[in-house]
């Protein structure tokens, strides 16, 4: 049978597979295996799995994925997040949809600790969603803003997604992070201007509105230096070119836990969990790479990979037409699979194109990680969504989506400013390369 036929045959094996529901770590595993064994023999693809298993398994920069996951974890129960947002309410409350705009730039901030979406929203939600439901919000608001602002913790590094990203393409984790500072602090600004055109086309939305004395509100501020240090000390030292993104996911890792152990916020119950959980979540996204390594593999001897790159180069597409195309096949790809499933079936065709073309990887990385938070709040999959649901049982699953919808057009125009003016995006990755 002809390569290209076997190869495409596996990607059709995998997309029913996922259909099925077998998760995608495995779907993709499979596949890569029957099919270097049909290519190349059953020793290489035996060969293969040792041979990805052990690299990745024992890659040096892998190793920052578990440490920020860890570092998340132990930020959910260090009293941040609370803090953070006693901060801003005292400071934002009388604006109108002032507690709606706090849980912006709260999660904007413990996202900066998290490296994660779900974790965002799922602390974020907990704390947040009753107080706006005291203070009379619309539900629907409350959910949708607090889903989509939870995306926020993919973007403002440090991120495991970027992180993923990075280790799957070979480009710098570092400058990865650093690139996705303005953006994650542009989204703030436009998810919260979002917020006030909603309470001012309806003002019932934005609930009562709340006045503090200028002494609780210098007070408070003492929340915002644990974070900002915190931030500071991850971000400053990879900006600076101190560390590596491995070697600051392990100071933000043991600084986030002095602090959490001098607040004495850590039991052993908490310190137990947040171990346990940072196992089970860093073996799934291994269980990804590794699955989509060997299909990546797969991929290659069939040159399926080299035959889209041939074929897309054929249309003399634009670069801005390329890049519609892939916002247009993310959009879609949002709605039926998770943030890891979308890039790693999609990036060994993808990436290859995206050199082909001229466009930084770095920006890439951005792009893609704004593409992936649309993926988070869009349905039917929408994580976010789900997880904001189990906080807010009372709002239906239909108003949470009808919620997020304004901030989807965010997201959108979010993208536009990165495709009208790139340099927001590799502006301080270059300082930090020359520098």
């Amino acid at each position: 049978m002809d390569m290209n036929a076997i190869g495409i045959l596996g990607i059709c094996l995998m997309l029913f597979l996922l259909f099925l529901g077998v998760p995608i770590a495995f779907s993709m595993a499979m596949v890569g295996v029957i099919g270097i064994s049909l290519v190349a023999g059953v020793s290489q693809s035996l060969y293969q799995i040792v041979l990805v298993a052990w690299e990745k398994g024992t890659s040096y920069t892998m190793v920052c994925i578990p440490l920020f996951i860890f570092m998340g974890q132990l930020a959910k129960h260090s009293g941040i997040a609370e803090d953070l947002f006693d901060c801003l309410q005292k400071w934002l409350g009388r604006l109108r949809g002032g507690l709606a705009i706090s849980s912006v730039g709260a999660c904007g901030a413990f996202g900066a600790l998290t490296g994660s979406s779900v974790a965002c929203v799922a602390t974020m939600g907990a704390i947040i969603f009753p107080q706006m439901k005291k203070y009379k919000y619309n539900l629907r608001l409350a959910a949708g803003v607090l889903s989509a602002s939870g995306t926020l913790g993919i973007l403002i590094p440090p991120s495991v997604t970027f992180a993923f990203y990075g280790i799957v393409t070979e480009t710098s984790i570092g400058a990865l992070f650093i690139a996705g500072i303005i953006p994650g602090i542009i989204t703030m600004f436009i998810f919260s201007f979002i917020v006030l055109i909603i309470c001012t086309i309806n003002p019932k939305s934005a609930g009562i509105t709340q006045r503090f004395s200028l002494k609780e509100k210098l007070l408070s501020l003492k929340a915002v230096w644990p974070p900002v240090a915190i931030f500071l000390i991850v971000s400053g030292t990879l900006y600076g070119g101190i560390c590596t993104a491995t070697e600051a996911s392990g100071i933000g890792a043991c600084t986030v836990l002095l602090y959490t152990l001098a607040k004495r916020k850590l039991s052993w119950s908490n310190f137990r969990h947040a171990v346990w959980d940072t196992g089970i979540i860093t073996c799934f996204i291994f269980a990804i790479i590794i699955g989509g390594y060997l299909i990546g593999r797969f991929i290659l001897i069939t040159h399926i990979s080299e035959n889209v790159v041939n074929y897309v180069e054929a249309l003399n597409l634009t670069q801005t037409h390329f890049l519609l195309f892939l916002i247009l096949l993310y959009t879609i790809l949002g709605c039926i699979l998770d943030v890891y499933g979308m890039l790693i079936i999609t990036l060994p065709f993808v990436f290859p194109i995206v050199v082909n073309y001229g466009i930084d990887p770095i920006w890439f990385g951005v792009f893609i990680v704004v593409m992936t938070e649309l993926a988070l709040i869009t349905p039917p999959v929408g994580v976010n969504v789900f997880v904001m649901k189990d906080l807010a049982p009372e709002v239906p699953i239909g108003d949470i989506f009808k919620g997020i919808i304004p901030f989807v057009f965010g997201e959108y125009l979010l993208i536009a400013i990165l495709m009208r003016f790139p340099q927001i995006a590799l502006w301080l990755p270059l300082r930090m390369i020359s520098g």
